[in-house]
């Protein structure tokens, strides 16, 4: 017996530099056409899986970035990450993906007003909760797992280099056994011409999920566990700011910002004594304006993954805010999300009966409205 006819999911290809990732895999692919969706795939030369993988699942293929001219106006437009900026145009469908505006980020009303001007909808990715509030689907642990492998890498490289050059440009690994490898071999390195001293290895947000995917790397790269401080609820209960952050050798943040709160470091902590030299912003709300990590103001790049703070104390500090991580390992990432995505994926055929989807919509009404006010 044939499966209903459910709705029709138009993946598209993605336009931020670097960015390997698919909400929608292959084998995900597959089980949503095994159950009657309809699935067009966007041509795609940076995505971690061929088109040929798709096509073989029965996805039909059509050119880059042709959801604007040619998808359907019932067609969801799925994907991952920010459409592409320098656009105004008005925007008609509805479309998931990570939207990047409901926490007033830079630009956040723009983009709602093309939704706005075009009667579309964001079902943001990062707001499909179930009913205990909890994310049905999220890349926290590979952007934690991701970004403690980046703060490892920036580290040795300040002390294989003595700082004298800056820290190149990333590129995705294979698997997650070729990055552990790699850094083990730059560890290994760095540890020698350090007088045999392993870095101390902060995570804020340790028992989160994004906490527990950097914890987890550390503990693969060799790093010992008295070296790692795992802080989370009970540690910052009192608010900041954290002197003790300043001991560490590596600070890694992982927490989800979801109001105000006071900063974890100052400029003047930076200025004072230190041993504090890498920090990776993972949750990187570079222009939220209760950004607890205020030293900085842009996002990195996997071209130039790290910026330089100023400091009055000459000891280097480096930050990593790159808001894409986890394409880092681009094939593990998506088949870790797109698994977990598959079963609310599936509740679009009844979106109306579906409590995560109608949660999704309704924020979208109220952020809408706020970007009006």
């Amino acid at each position: 017996m044939a499966a209903t006819q459910g709705p029709h999911l138009w993946l598209r290809a993605e336009t931020k530099p670097m960015e390997h990732r698919a909400a929608l895999t292959p084998s995900t692919a597959k089980t949503l056409l095994d159950a009657g969706f309809k699935i067009t795939v966007e041509r795609s030369e940076q995505r971690i899986f061929d088109d040929e993988e798709y096509e073989k699942v029965g996805c039909p293929l059509v050119d880059f970035m042709s959801w604007k001219t040619d998808a359907p106006a019932d067609a969801y437009i799925v994907g991952l990450k920010e459409l592409p900026e320098n656009d105004d145009s008005p925007l008609h469908h509805t479309h998931i993906f990570f939207a990047h505006c409901f926490k007033n980020q830079g630009g956040w009303k723009e983009l709602l007003h093309r939704f706005d001007a075009g009667n579309g909808t964001i079902l943001d990715l990062e707001f499909l909760n179930d009913a205990n509030g909890r994310r049905v689907a999220a890349f926290g642990y590979m952007a934690g797992f991701a970004g403690a492998a980046v703060g490892v890498d920036v580290w040795c490289h300040q002390k294989l280099t003595k700082n004298a050059t800056p820290y190149g440009a990333l590129k995705p690994y294979p698997n997650e056994d070729a990055l552990i490898a790699f850094t083990k071999e730059r560890l290994a390195q760095a540890v020698a011409g350090n007088n045999q001293q392993y870095p101390k290895v902060m995570v804020m947000g340790a028992l989160g999920r994004c906490g527990t995917g950097a914890v987890d790397f550390v503990r693969k790269s060799g790093i010992p566990e008295e070296n790692i401080i795992k802080w989370d609820i009970n540690e910052t209960k009192g608010g900041g700011p954290f002197p003790q952050i300043m001991e560490a050798d590596i600070f890694i943040n992982c927490i989800y910002l979801n109001s105000k709160i006071p900063p974890f470091i100052t400029r003047e902590m930076i200025d004072a004594q230190r041993q504090l030299s890498v920090i990776v912003d993972v949750s990187c709300d570079t222009t939220n304006p209760n950004n607890p990590i205020p030293v900085y103001s842009i996002n990195t790049t996997f071209d130039k993954p790290t910026v330089p703070v100023e400091s009055s104390n000459p000891y280097p500090l480096e930050v990593c805010s790159i808001d894409h991580l986890p394409t880092l390992l681009p094939r593990e990432s998506s088949d870790m999300f797109s698994h977990d995505l598959l079963p609310t994926m599936l509740a679009l055929k009844n979106r109306s009966e579906s409590p995560v989807w109608g949660g999704a919509e309704n924020l979208f009404k109220e952020k809408l409205a706020a970007s009006k006010a």
